[in-house]
């Protein structure tokens, strides 16, 4: 059993006095509370729940120092944008780039930031939502899978992992285009992740690569996405979880 809040007594509020008057307002414990639960209710794997911005690592600056000021450029961009949350021109965010740079670690260190000022964010793997809503179909799935969809379009935070990662179907390119399209015109916010290029980026980012992010999400998902979230793109500096794992 855990002890009481010595300032609150356990109750969530406390008394203070205000203009000569005696007022009682919530007590710091409970939003730690709050966080804590709303937190653990996200979703988030068990291999990325302890990602932090306090904790993400640069590449070494002595051994590679061009690969040390890209990834800190990327790393003050998402981290702005989680600083500024939820007083943003656009709603979400978007990490391209290879496997292994850091993405979801940034994502879900932007998720546990926002979380941390009160709101609510549920996390995805791209490919676990497509099967647990297509599942929902099945008159035989549980209510969890039934209601995929709607959590999915109605969480105020959603983080979408690893976007694009499943083969491309007209069924899968017209779900992700309405889950897109409607969370774009309610301003709703998303965080995404994505190993595929993008044309558009330039001809570093595309490569020759025979598969790019339109190809799987279909160009109107795409461009809604384009026009609702900041777009970071992470710098090759090889496998970052590798990298963490050495150090």
């Amino acid at each position: 059993m855990s002890e009481a809040c010595p300032v609150c007594g356990g109750t969530g509020w406390k008394i203070i006095e205000r203009d000569g008057l005696s007022a009682a307002e919530r007590c710091a414990c409970f939003f730690r509370t709050m966080t804590g639960a709303t937190w653990a209710k996200a979703g988030v794997p068990e291999n990325y729940r302890r990602s932090s911005f306090e904790n993400f690592r640069l590449p070494d600056k002595s051994q590679n120092p061009i690969a040390h000021e890209a990834m800190a450029r990327a790393y003050l961009a998402v981290m702005g944008f989680a600083r500024e949350f939820p007083a943003v021109d656009k709603p979400g965010l978007l990490l391209i780039g290879d496997p292994g740079t850091g993405k979801t670690h940034l994502a879900v260190a932007t998720l546990h930031a926002v979380i941390e000022r009160g709101h609510h964010g549920v996390f995805w793997g791209y490919q676990h939502l497509l099967d647990s809503i297509r599942a929902g179909y099945d008159a035989a799935s549980g209510a969890s899978d039934r209601e995929a969809y709607e959590v999915a379009l109605e969480a105020e935070v959603l983080l979408l992992d690893d976007l694009g990662a499943h083969r491309v179907t007209e069924w899968v390119e017209d779900t992700v285009t309405s889950l897109i399209t409607y969370r774009c015109n309610h301003r709703k916010p998303i965080i995404a992740t994505t190993n595929l290029p993008d044309a558009d980026m330039g001809a570093e980012a595309a490569g020759k690569a025979a598969t790019t992010l339109t190809d799987r999400i279909g160009m109107r998902a795409r461009s809604r996405l384009f026009e609702m979230c900041h777009i970071v793109k992470m710098p090759r500096v090889g496998d970052y979880r590798i990298q963490t794992a050495a150090r």
